[in-house]
C-alpha cells in the first residue's frame, strides 16, 4: 500500500467509460469532474481527467505566458476563450499556483490540478522556465509577476542544492555549504512574499544520493546524502520561523521506498526528479496543504462500530465476544485505531459515531469494556439506530452544526461505503483495507485532516462540542428561548488582534465558510498588517458561558474610509449561532465605530456556494441595502447615530 498508489481512494471499473462519455456528450456540472477525481487514478488517468477539466474550464494562463517548446501543454486552448460548455457550478475564482524549480516539472502540473479538483477547487498553474526561478522573481515585469500567483511552490532537486558536495569536505565546510543554500532559499521565500504576496510552499529535498559510508552516514558530513539530510533538517527549522509550509516528499519516499518516487533513468534522460508515476501523489501532498490554507480540510471523523472500532458484532457476540485488546493481534489492531482516533480528537478533530445498532448495545463497550481506548465522552455525536447511514450522517452534521462536506466516514463494509459515495458524494469515504492493522495509516494517508499548525483552541475542541451537547440538553428543559439564553450566563469577551491569538485568527479566516460574509482569505502577514494599522478595527471574540469557554468564535475586520467603517470581514463559528451573539457583536461594532469617529457602517455580502445562510444578515441587524449586483453581492448601510442597541442576554467584556 504505497502512498503513490492513492490506495485510500476507491476503484471505479467504468471510470474510463465515464470520461469518454463526458468528453462525447459534455458534462452537466462541475461536480461530475469532482466526483471522478475522487477515485483511484494513475498518471495516465490523471492526464485524461486533467485534459477534460481544462477543456471545460477554459485556458490555463501558463499557456499564454509560457510558449516554450519543451512544455507539455494539454491546456493550450484555441484563442484563450472560456469553453462554451463551462459548467455553471464551477468555482468563480481559481487559485493560482506557480511552480518554480530547477528540474523538469511539466509532468507534475496535471497531478496538482487534479488534486485540487478532488477538493472542489479550480487551480490554474504556471511553470517557470527551466532553472530561471531567480530571474523571474527579480523581474517585476516577468510572466510570473503578471500571473500573480496566490501560491508559489519552490521545487529544487537534490543535485541542484547539493552542488559538488564531497566527502573531502570537513564538518565546518559542509555545514557552511548547507547554511549558504538555506540562506539563498530564505531570500527567495521573502522575495515571493514581498514581491507577489503569495503563500509559499517548499518541497523538501528528495534523498536521491546513495550512502558512501552506510548506516552511519551522519559521520561523513560532506557526503551528498548527508548534505541532503542536513538540508531537510534545517529547512524545516527555518520554514517554521518564516511561516513557510513544507511538502514532505522526503518523508513519503522514506515510507514508500525511493524507487516509488524517483527513477534514475528518467533523471538522466529528462531531468525528471519526481517520477511521472508519482506525479498524482506529489499533487496530493502539495494541494492538501493549499486546501488546508483555504479552510478545506475536514473537521469530523465519523466511525462505524462493528468491525471498525472493534472486531465482531456487539449485538450478536456480546461484550465478552468482541475482539478488542490483549490476547488477539486483531484486537490490538482495533485498539491502535481507537488510539489514533482519540489522538485526532485531542488535536482538534471532532469524533462522531454512526452505527446500525441498538443504542444500548452500541454504548456498552464504551462504558464497560476494559480495553476500550475511546470513551463515550470522546464522542461529540453518537447515533446508533437502524436507519440508513446517509440519514445518520446528515443528522450528525445538523447536530454538530457543521457542513456535511466536513465529514470523513470510516466503515469496514464496502456496501455501506459505496452507498455513501453515491448518496453523499461530498462526504469523504476512505477505502480502508480489510486488515484493521492498516486502518489508521489509511486515514492518515488520505490527508483529510491536514493542518498547518495547531492552536490552543484546537486542543479544546472536543470539550467544546461536548459542552454544546450539554447546552442542547439544557435548552430542551426550557419552555421558552429567553429563559434558556438567560440561564447560559453568557459573556462575549473581545479584544483587538494580538500576537497571542494571531494563529487562531488566521486559521478561522481561512477555514470558515458558512457564517462568513465575504469569505476573504488572508495570510498571517496580511493579518499582522491589519493588526499594526491603528486606523483599522480588528476584533477577536470569545464566548464564555456556564459550560465553559467556546474559544475564539468570531472575527471582525473593519476598514475606515473617511467617516465610513467598511466591514471587510465578519465571520463566526456556526456552533454559537442562535444565542444572540450576532446582535451582541453588532452592538460592539457600533460602539467601536462611534469611538473611532465613524458616522456610517457599510457591510458587504459576497455570495459563495456555502454562505447563503448569511444572505439576510445585515437586513436582520437593521442595515439598509444600498446596492445589489447580478451575482447576488450586496452593500448595506447603517447610520451610527440612529442605531438602537439590541437587548441581549450576552454581556460584553473586554479581555
Amino acid at each position: 500500500m504505497a502512498f503513490t498508489d492513492l490506495y485510500w481512494l476507491a476503484e471505479r471499473p467504468d471510470w474510463d467509460h465515464e470520461v469518454r462519455r463526458i468528453g462525447r456528450e459534455g458534462l452537466t456540472s462541475w461536480q461530475e469532474l469532482v466526483f471522478l477525481a475522487n477515485f483511484r487514478l494513475d498518471f495516465t488517468r490523471t492526464i485524461k481527467l486533467d485534459k477534460l477539466a481544462l477543456s471545460r474550464s477554459g485556458p490555463d494562463p501558463s499557456a499564454a505566458d509560457r510558449p516554450a517548446p519543451h512544455r507539455i501543454a494539454p491546456h493550450r486552448i484555441a484563442s484563450g476563450r472560456i469553453a462554451p460548455d463551462r459548467p455553471a457550478d464551477m468555482p468563480a475564482k481559481p487559485i493560482r499556483l506557480a511552480v518554480l524549480g530547477s528540474s523538469t516539472a511539466d509532468h507534475l502540473l496535471p497531478g496538482l490540478r487534479v488534486a485540487a479538483l478532488r477538493r472542489g477547487m479550480l487551480l490554474q498553474t504556471y511553470l517557470g522556465d527551466y532553472g530561471q526561478y531567480r530571474q523571474e522573481l527579480l523581474d517585476e515585469d516577468s510572466p510570473l509577476h503578471r500571473f500573480k500567483p496566490d501560491v508559489v511552490l519552490f521545487a529544487f532537486d537534490a543535485h541542484h542544492l547539493a552542488g559538488d558536495a564531497s566527502p573531502a569536505l570537513g564538518t565546518e565546510a559542509a555545514e557552511a555549504r548547507v547554511e549558504a543554500a538555506l540562506a539563498d532559499i530564505r531570500n527567495l521565500w521573502r522575495r515571493a512574499r514581498a514581491g507577489i504576496g503569495a503563500q509559499v510552499l517548499q518541497q523538501a529535498v528528495l534523498p536521491v544520493f546513495p550512502n558512501l559510508l552506510g548506516s552511519n552516514e551522519h559521520r561523513l558530513a560532506g557526503s551528498p546524502a548527508q548534505i541532503v539530510t542536513r538540508l531537510n533538517q534545517r529547512l524545516r527549522e527555518i520554514a517554521d520561523a518564516e511561516g513557510v509550509d513544507i511538502v514532505a516528499v522526503d518523508e513519503q519516499a522514506g515510507r514508500d521506498g525511493l524507487a516509488a518516487w524517483h527513477n534514475p533513468v528518467l533523471w538522466h534522460r529528462a531531468k525528471q526528479e519526481i517520477s511521472p508515476a508519482a506525479a498524482p501523489a506529489y499533487g496530493e501532498l502539495a494541494l492538501r496543504i493549499v486546501a488546508a490554507r483555504q479552510g478545506r480540510s475536514f473537521k469530523c471523523l465519523v466511525l462505524d462500530l462493528d468491525n471498525t472500532v472493534w472486531g465482531g458484532v456487539i449485538g450478536d457476540d456480546g461484550l465478552d465476544g468482541i475482539r478488542l485488546g490483549q490476547g488477539s493481534a486483531e484486537g490490538e489492531a482495533f485498539v491502535a485505531f481507537q488510539r489514533y482516533a482519540r489522538d485526532l480528537a485531542r488535536r482538534g478533530i471532532i469524533l462522531a459515531v454512526c452505527s446500525k445498532n441498538d443504542e444500548q448495545n452500541a454504548l456498552a463497550p464504551f462504558e464497560q469494556h476494559p480495553d476500550m481506548v475511546l470513551k463515550r465522552s470522546d464522542i461529540a455525536c453518537f447515533i446508533a439506530n437502524w436507519n440508513d447511514k446517509a440519514s445518520g450522517l446528515r443528522d450528525i452534521a445538523e447536530r454538530l452544526n457543521i457542513g456535511i462536506d466536513s465529514l470523513v466516514f470510516v466503515d469496514d463494509n464496502p456496501f455501506e461505503r459505496n452507498i455513501i459515495r453515491r448518496e453523499l458524494p461530498m462526504v469523504a469515504v476512505p477505502e480502508i483495507p480489510e486488515d484493521p492493522a492498516f486502518y489508521a495509516q489509511c486515514v492518515a494517508d488520505g490527508g483529510y485532516f491536514e493542518a498547518i499548525r495547531i492552536t490552543p483552541d484546537d486542543l479544546e475542541r472536543s470539550g467544546q462540542y461536548q459542552a454544546n451537547a450539554a447546552r442542547e440538553s439544557l435548552r430542551q428543559t426550557h419552555t421558552d428561548l429567553a429563559g434558556y439564553l438567560q440561564s447560559l450566563d453568557m459573556s462575549l469577551r473581545w479584544a483587538p488582534f494580538d500576537p497571542v491569538g494571531l494563529q487562531r485568527v488566521v486559521q478561522l479566516i481561512n477555514k470558515t465558510n458558512q457564517f462568513n460574509l465575504t469569505t476573504r482569505r488572508y495570510s498571517e502577514q496580511q493579518v499582522a498588517d491589519f493588526m499594526a494599522d491603528r486606523r483599522a478595527l480588528t476584533l477577536q471574540l470569545r464566548l464564555v458561558d456556564r459550560f465553559g469557554d467556546n474559544g475564539i468564535i468570531g472575527i471582525i475586520i473593519g476598514k475606515p474610509e473617511g467617516e465610513t467603517l467598511l466591514i471587510d470581514t465578519w465571520l463566526m463559528s456556526c456552533r454559537v449561532l442562535g444565542r444572540q451573539v450576532e446582535e451582541a457583536t453588532m452592538n460592539l461594532i457600533v460602539a467601536e465605530a462611534s469611538r473611532l469617529g465613524m458616522s456610517r457602517i457599510v457591510g458587504e455580502y459576497v455570495p459563495t456556494g456555502k454562505n447563503g445562510m448569511v444572505r439576510e444578515h445585515y437586513r436582520k441587524l437593521g442595515f439598509t441595502c444600498c446596492s445589489e449586483a447580478d451575482n447576488g453581492a450586496s452593500l448595506w448601510r447603517l447610520a451610527v447615530p440612529e442605531y438602537t442597541p439590541f437587548s441581549t442576554f450576552v454581556a460584553l467584556a473586554r479581555s
